[in-house]
This record gives C-alpha cells, structure tokens and sequence, in this order.
C-alpha cells in the first residue's frame, strides 16, 4: 500500500522537514505540495490524492475553505490539519469543513503517520496538543471501548492495539511494521505478545479476532 499524500502549508521550511519525516517511511510518497489553497485545488485536478495535511493559516483562501473545496473535487481525500493554532474554534471547524484529523505542528511525529492511515469522518484522530471538551481523541477512545466488547484486550499495549486495529484494516506485516516505524523483528515481537495475550494458536486466528474487534463485536 502506497499512501499518496500532498502537503499544503505556505511555509516552505515547515513543508521540507515534514516531507522528509513522512519519507523516512516507505509506505508514502509526497505527490504534491501547494503554498495556497487555490495550488492545491488545481493540482488535485489531475492529480490522485490519499491524504492532505492542511495548514490552517495561508495567503488568500485559507485551510477550512480549501479543504471544503478540495473535497468537493476528490471526495475521498483524508485531509488532516496541521497548523500552529491549536485552539478549539480552529478544530471545530476544520472538523466541520470534513477533516478527519487536527494536530498542532509540534505534534508531527510518529503518531501523525498513524493518523494519516486510520483516521476517518467516524474516526477522528488528534494530537497531543488537542485536548478539546465533545472532541473525541481517537488515539484513546476506541480502545477504552473495545476493552469493554472484551476483557482479554485490556492486558493489550497502546502499541499493541495499534498494530490490532491495522491487522483488523488488512495491511500486510511489511506495511503495518512501516506505518509504525517498526523493523520486522520487532513486528514479530509485538504480534507474538499479542496472541499470546489473546490466547490465539495461529495468524488466522489473530485476523479473526482483529477483524472482529474493530467491528465491536468481541
């Protein structure tokens, strides 16, 4: 899986050392990168686009108009913020211009990857920094509420229930050790613990419980 990814902030140093911490990992390609609003709706025009990263605050049409426009071109854009207003009123309404995502720019770590991959308009996905009264932190929540569908997950990690929650997705091992900055033995490692946490004899089994698990089932 390629996640093809466009950057749109107006501060050129900002984009470069973003675009060389999402390179580090080979599941992504930077197809794009736009000093404005209106640059990133031309190029979305002829170019396939997975996930934006959208700053707030840029010369003319700013972050929320854009990524309204935008989505009206390429629906299935997952466009997240990322701008150095942190503030409530910012989140609410990138959120409601259907961003999945907000993250201060000091945020844009590891965790930031993870989000580009899994959050979703159900699922949103904030940065440390976004602590927000009626804003779901989906980096938590979900996995407070499958450990009340079933009680073997609690003994799980938070590292290890990403790596459930990406089995549950369908990515292959390769990818899920690269969207989690992890080396394939270490993958390794975390998937044994967590069958044997889970009390599961073979992969088979880990998929079923994953796919399972994310459905609420239990």
């Amino acid at each position: 899986m390629t996640l093809r990814v466009a950057l749109v902030d107006d501060h050129r140093p900002f984009r470069e050392r973003l675009r060389a911490l999402l390179e580090e990992n080979p599941t992504v390609k930077i197809v794009a990168e736009a000093c404005s609003g209106q640059e990133i709706l031309d190029i979305a025009l002829t170019t396939e686009i997975d996930v934006a990263c959208m700053d707030i605050s840029m010369p003319g049409m700013n972050g929320i108009e854009t990524t309204r426009r935008l989505l009206a071109i390429r629906p299935g854009v997952r466009v997240i913020g990322l701008s150095a207003y942190a503030g409530a009123h910012y989140v609410r309404q990138m959120l409601d211009a259907g961003a999945v995502g907000y993250f201060a720019k000091g945020d844009a770590t590891d965790s930031l990857l993870y989000a580009m991959i899994t959050a979703t308009l159900e699922r949103h996905f904030f940065g440390e920094s976004i602590a927000l009264p009626g804003l779901e932190n989906a980096a938590a929540a979900p996995r407070e509420d499958r450990a009340a569908i079933d009680a073997r997950t609690v003994s799980l990690g938070v590292k290890e229930m990403e790596v459930l929650r990406l089995i549950a997705m369908g990515l292959a091992s390769p990818q899920i050790a690269g969207a989690l900055g992890m080396d394939d033995k270490l993958f390794e490692v975390y998937r044994r613990n967590i069958m044997r946490k889970l009390r599961l004899n073979d992969s088979a089994a880990l998929v079923e419980y994953a796919r399972r698990f994310d459905r609420g089932a239990g």
